[in-house]
């Protein structure tokens, strides 16, 4: 009887996984293991947030696994040594895993199956969390695209959507004594900030299809305009379930063919716009992949050059704490601290205030998000950042800056969304809320801070530092 080792990495489900369903058809017994590795991820290492959303993920699918009479085994440590531990100790010949797409993760990839190869045990990759591999899509030249567009089209084109692989069933489950506790990986915060996590979010692959079923019901009609709205619920809010692998693509891909089926024809929802963002995730890892340097490097050379403002620690604290004085950037921010969450409009424009009114560099963010966020994921992360601060692929133009009050007054007329989180600014009416500044005397009593920098003058020292990039 052949024993096989699945390693569990951000492919956290039993139901679509493609390493899972091919050990289980070749193999007479599967072993599940999972490895926190986290030097490995060097110098992008998971954050606070994600560290926390992982412990409830593995304890989701231990769950799972334990209805299944399987047990999880957990380790920490070099993955490459553990591997052989494990093999060791179980007499696995083979070991079957998801391939992940970071620079530093390809590379450990690479070292390890080459080791285990060369010892005798073979090693199968699978792909289980993009609908195409980053080097599948290509420009007619053969190289790879720059610019979302053209990238979507082809994408969308050729885009083959197999069935849903199901949960693999009658499997027989090795185990191994010993092992590591949950909380022996020392994932959870040891003061817990977490507390509102909780009250969030559900992590696991139970969780993640019910936050589908929550989108098909409740946003996906109007998803096209909704998104846009921080104050209700407009989007899916599926990008930490799918950054840990809980869902797969495909089955949000089918779940909303499925949906289209449901409903009456003239109520059918158009799914386009979100299998669009979905696109947008695609071409993240494409960029990643294929630019490997962008991580920490702007994609357009010229900004290596860019004039940044010098660091500032004071202006920096209240970015980070939402005590800028500009609502929609402090509501945004503290919605971030206190769910790991933040809507995708308002992380557009709390980047531009960053990067344009503050002209801090646009890592400073992204290292910041990188702690904060639970779906903290290095290519999304790195496109959205450089997208906002107008040097990376298909960007917007660096003159394009957001004006905080006019996308609130836009996208949260109401006010709800900047009242929900400024408690201070919540009596306040709504011609005030979006500028407590134009009356001096309601603003102080509020106690909420005076504006960190006058937006006119800030975005016309942007412009300005933007200029002398075009100099000789």
């Amino acid at each position: 009887m052949t024993t096989a080792i699945m390693l569990f990495r951000r492919d956290l489900r039993l139901s679509d996984n493609a390493a899972l369903a091919a050990a289980c058809s070749e193999h007479a017994k599967i072993l599940p293991l999972y490895i926190q590795a986290d030097r490995e991820e060097a110098p992008w290492e998971m954050g606070a947030a994600s560290r926390w959303w992982l412990h409830h993920s593995l304890e989701a699918l231990q769950a799972n696994l334990r209805e299944r009479g399987a047990h999880l085994h957990l380790a920490q440590g070099e993955t490459l040594y553990v591997l052989r531990q494990v093999i060791e100790s179980s007499g696995a010949e083979a070991v079957y895993w998801n391939r992940q797409y970071e620079p530093a993760a390809i590379a450990r990839d690479i070292q390890a199956k080459a080791a285990l190869q060369d010892g005798g045990i073979t090693v199968h990759s699978h792909s289980a969390s993009l609908w195409s591999e980053p080097w599948q899509v290509q420009t007619q030249q053969g190289e790879p695209y720059r610019v979302f567009t053209p990238y979507w089209r082809n994408l969308r084109q050729t885009i083959s959507v197999p069935p849903s692989m199901a949960e693999p069933d009658g499997v027989e489950w090795a185990e191994l004594p010993g092992g590591l506790p949950l909380e022996g990986l020392g994932l959870l915060p040891r003061v817990r900030w977490d507390k509102a996590f909780g009250e969030t979010w559900q992590p696991g692959e139970r969780g993640a299809h019910e936050a589908l079923e929550l989108f098909c019901d409740d946003a996906l009609g109007d998803y096209a305009t909704g998104r846009d709205k921080p104050a209700r619920h407009g989007t899916s809010r599926l990008s930490p379930h799918l950054h840990f692998g809980e869902i797969s693509p495909q089955q949000i891909h089918h779940t909303l063919h499925a949906q289209l089926q449901r409903v009456d024809a003239r109520r059918r929802p158009d799914i386009e716009p979100y299998l669009r963002e979905l696109g947008w995730r695609e071409f993240a890892h494409h960029l990643l992949y294929h630019f490997p340097h962008t991580p920490t490097e702007s994609f357009n050379p010229r900004f290596a050059k860019f004039p940044w403002a010098g660091e500032d620690e004071a202006q920096l604290e209240r970015w980070q704490q939402g005590r800028t004085g500009i609502p929609l950037v402090d509501a945004g921010m503290r919605e971030l601290w206190h769910t790991g969450w933040m809507h995708n409009r308002v992380r557009m424009i709390v980047a531009s205030f960053l990067t344009k009114n503050l002209r801090q560099h646009w890592l400073t963010g992204a290292r910041w998000f990188w702690d904060t966020l639970v779906d903290a994921d290095l290519a999304n992360n790195t496109l959205g950042w450089q997208w906002v601060a107008g040097c990376g692929a298909d960007a917007a133009p660096y003159f394009r800056v957001f004006n905080p009050v006019t996308q609130s007054k836009k996208f949260d007329p109401e006010g709800a969304y900047l009242r929900r989180w400024i408690p201070e600014l919540a009596d306040l009416s709504t011609d005030l809320v979006h500028e407590p500044w134009k009356d001096e005397a309601v603003r102080r009593r509020s106690g909420y801070p005076t504006p960190v920098v006058e937006l006119g003058v800030s975005r016309q020292d942007a412009l300005n530092a933007f200029q002398s990039l075009r100099k000789p």
